[in-house]
Formats: C-alpha cells, sequence, structure tokens
C-alpha cells in the first residue's frame, strides 16, 4: 500500500493539483493532507483525485468550516486505520508526545520531517507552496509486511524536475 502524503498548500492550486497526480501516477492508493488548504479549490482537488483521502483543518482553515460536511476533513487530532494500522493526523504538532498511533502525520512547520523513534514513524510532509523552504513537496509512504519506505518528492520554485530521496525503516 502506498500513501501519499501533504501539507500546506496555502492557496497553492497549481502544484497542489501537480503533485496530487504526482503521487498517484508513482503508485498512491491513498491521500492524506495535514491541512492549511486556505481554499475550497484545494479541498476539490483532493476529493477529485478519486482515490480514499483523509485531511485536517490547519490553522489557516477558519474560511472552510462550512465544507466540513462534503469534504473527508476533521479536526485535530484526527485518528483513523488504514488496514491495521494506527494513524494520527494533526496540522499542529501539539500531539506528538504520545505514543497511540503506529504513524503520526503533521503540518504547519513547512519543514519535510521523517523520524522513527519506538516503533512509531513521525513525518511531517514539508510544504506544498515552497513559502519558506523555496521547495514543492509531499512525501509518499510505502508499507510492507516488514518495512516503511518513505520517498521524499521535492522540486526547487524554479525547476521542472520532481526529485526524490527515499529512506527505509524496519517495522
Amino acid at each position: 500500500m502506498k500513501i501519499g502524503i501533504l501539507s500546506d498548500s496555502h492557496k497553492d492550486t497549481k502544484n497542489t493539483k501537480e503533485f496530487i497526480e504526482h503521487l498517484k501516477n508513482n503508485g498512491a492508493t491513498h491521500l492524506v493532507h495535514a491541512g492549511d488548504f486556505e481554499i475550497v479549490e484545494n479541498l476539490e482537488s483532493l476529493h477529485g483525485a478519486n482515490l480514499p483521502y483523509v485531511s485536517v483543518f490547519g490553522n489557516n482553515d477558519i474560511k472552510l468550516l462550512e465544507y466540513q460536511s462534503s469534504f473527508n476533513i476533521h479536526r485535530e487530532p484526527h485518528y483513523f486505520l488504514v488496514k491495521d494500522i494506527k494513524f494520527k493526523l494533526m496540522h499542529l504538532p501539539y500531539y506528538l508526545a504520545k505514543d497511540d498511533a503506529h504513524i503520526v502525520v503533521y503540518g504547519h512547520t513547512h519543514q519535510v520531517s521523517i523520524e522513527y523513534n519506538n516503533k512509531t514513524l513521525i513525518l511531517n510532509p514539508g510544504e506544498i507552496c515552497a513559502r519558506e523552504s523555496g521547495k514543492h513537496e509531499a512525501l509518499m509512504l510505502k508499507i510492507d509486511e516488514k518495512t516503511y519506505t518513505v520517498t521524499h518528492y521535492y522540486r526547487y520554485k524554479n525547476e521542472k524536475e520532481i526529485r526524490e530521496r527515499t529512506m527505509e525503516f524496519l517495522r
């Protein structure tokens, strides 16, 4: 199973769509967005991917509260299962300390973070909007019986090519 992970779109509809397509083209079977869509068009892009998805509100998503019943978007922290794997999804990294999920996904910091601590995989996909890092970014999480493989996809603002780097962890 492969899960595409995004965060911090911040009104960047072009790169939100492009990275969703890139994740799908690389085999994503599910999508996760850790918040800060800011505009309904980014929610529509996630929904329009025609893959199972889940998302949370970010601190800049107050205008999107009215769309909660129309899209799979939740208040944080949001817990969900994919097969037998428990996820905790949030925008703000306030709930990282608890060992209550196999995989924790957060956003907000605009910095990619990939950590494996005490059998918990903690992921921040960075930013789609490239506002702070100068890179449009997303992650792909491949889950096998014995491993987690995380691929960081990124593209610098003035480039066309999406680059990647991969890390693997024993489950």
